[in-house]
């Protein structure tokens, strides 16, 4: 059974991608996840916040140090920060390219375009493979029209390849007003591949405590749709690569995703519920799924259920949301 797949002009043993989570920062889960079959991994994110809060810590180390007080800089700890500082971030993707043979793709997320360059040129000097541009923002201005959210998106992209060769990748989220045209124009303006979706962590009220609960909930198989969706409808009509995200639960699911026109698969939740191991798990199923359809190779798959293949493309449109509505049975009491 052939699984190789090529994604943003890196070759990848299957299809299967271990997304970006803290764990990922661990060179002995990356060594696991290559060793349960992985075809890449995606680090965690590393945050503009983080890169900040370390060099403020230097600069104030630094500036105490000029004044000669040297008991003084115990109170100001280097880095106690929210996760990865910057050097050992970067310490981290070196450490990776030399403990596994898999793509390593780095994961960013930065608010200002100097920073977002900046801090992308140093992962290419670490060796990274690919970085995937984490653009998590919500349009929370009411003065800001939805023009200037989708210029944000392409000043990042185009800020991050004007200063990198290696491929960026952009991961969206599902709100823009014009999604099929926000995919086009960032392929438009060299993004190697677009990942879909990110998850907005929405919070929570706590009723008891009258306090916002941050709490994290997993994926489920139940959000498939949205991404399953929009991938169908752009396979072939971008030039990039597409990647999936959220919702892949079991072998299933990553086959759906193919179907619809997936060079990629990536999984988080589902690796955070059973472990490591799963991801073995999820690529042993996909073969059996497969071999039981008498396909010989990833490629004869890929795309086969996207909207450009389908006889009638309507029934990813409006066509199949009133079919849905009139096929649903109406319960009747009394």
């Amino acid at each position: 059974m052939d699984l190789t797949t090529h994604y943003m002009g890196l070759r990848l043993n299957n299809p299967l991608i271990a997304s970006a989570a803290p764990q990922n920062g661990e060179i002995k889960t990356l060594r696991a996840l290559e060793d349960h079959g992985a075809g890449a991994v995606v680090l965690p994110s590393i945050f503009e916040e983080e890169i900040d809060a370390e060099r403020h810590a230097l600069e104030r180390q630094g500036q105490l140090a000029a004044t000669g007080s040297a008991e003084a800089q115990s109170y100001f700890p280097l880095y106690g920060g929210y996760g990865f500082g910057p050097e050992r971030y970067l310490d981290i993707v070196r450490r990776a390219k030399q403990a596994v043979a898999i793509p390593v793709i780095a994961s960013l997320n930065c608010v200002s375009g100097e920073v977002w360059a900046e801090y992308a040129r140093d992962l290419e000097q670490a060796g990274a493979d690919a970085i995937e541009l984490n653009i998590y923002f919500i349009a929370a201005d009411p003065t800001a029209d939805g023009r200037a959210v989708e210029q944000r998106y392409i000043d990042t992209l185009k800020a991050v390849k004007a200063v990198v060769a290696i491929p960026v990748a952009v991961k969206l989220s599902p709100y823009f007003s014009g999604m099929a045209a926000m995919a086009h124009a960032l392929a438009g303006e060299g993004a190697d591949a677009l990942v879909l979706f990110n998850r907005f962590y929405q919070p929570d009220i706590d009723l008891v405590t009258l306090e916002l609960k941050l709490d994290l909930e997993l994926s489920t198989p139940a959000e498939m749709r949205l991404p399953l969706l929009w991938i169908a409808v752009l396979d072939g009509r971008v030039g990039a690569s597409l990647g999936a995200s959220t919702g892949v639960e079991a072998p299933g699911d990553v086959l759906k995703y193919l179907l619809a026109g997936a060079d990629t698969v990536m999984t988080t939740s589902a690796l955070l519920r059973h472990g490591i191991p799963h991801m073995k798990t999820l690529i042993e199923g996909l073969t059996t799924l497969l071999a039981a359809r008498g396909v010989a190779s990833l490629a004869d798959v890929r795309g086969r259920m996207s909207q450009r293949h389908l006889t009638d493309p309507a029934a990813f449109e409006r066509a199949n949301y009133i079919h849905i509505l009139h096929g649903h049975p109406v319960r009747r009491d009394g």
